[in-house]
C-alpha cells in the first residue's frame, strides 16, 4: 500500500458557503472557473466531456449534489482515473474551498508544481466570480 505526496490548496471566499457550493456544484459552470480541468465542457447530469489543453477529450464524472459541500469528481484519462477531492466548507459567514492535490506515480516535480499553479489559479478565479456576484 502506497501513499502520495499531497498538498491541500485553499481559498477563502466572502460569500455564504452554500451559494459557493451551489454555483461550483453545477458542472455547466466549470467553464467559467476551472480552466485547469479543461475547456469546452459538454454533458448532462453527472457525466461530462471536456477538452484538455491539447484538445484531447477527457471524461469527467461528478459526485451527486449533497448537504456536505463535497464536489469530488473523477477524471477519466486514457490510462487511469484520477479522483479529485474538492470541498466547499463554511468559514464564518463565508466559504473555504479546498482541493487535495496528489503527486501520483510518475509525476515529476515540475508537473506537480504546474498542476498546483493551475489549481491555485482556478480557485482564485472562483473566488473572483463569487465575490463579484456570479
Amino acid at each position: 500500500m502506497a501513499t502520495h505526496r499531497s498538498s491541500t490548496l485553499a481559498v477563502t471566499i466572502n460569500r455564504p458557503w452554500r451559494e459557493v457550493y451551489e454555483f461550483a456544484a453545477e458542472p455547466a459552470n466549470m467553464v467559467q472557473w476551472a480552466a485547469g480541468l479543461g475547456n469546452g465542457f459538454e454533458g448532462a447530469g453527472l457525466k461530462w466531456i471536456a477538452r484538455d489543453p491539447g484538445g484531447n477529450p477527457i471524461r469527467i464524472t461528478f459526485s451527486e449534489k449533497n448537504a456536505f459541500g463535497v464536489l469530488d469528481h473523477d477524471v477519466h484519462l486514457d490510462d487511469r482515473v484520477v479522483h479529485v477531492a474538492l470541498r466547499v466548507m463554511p468559514n464564518g459567514d463565508g466559504a473555504e474551498v479546498t482541493f487535495l492535490l496528489l503527486q501520483e506515480n510518475g509525476m515529476s516535480e515540475a508537473e506537480y508544481q504546474r498542476d498546483a499553479a493551475a489549481v491555485r489559479k482556478d480557485l482564485e478565479t472562483l473566488k473572483a466570480l463569487m465575490e463579484k456576484g456570479a
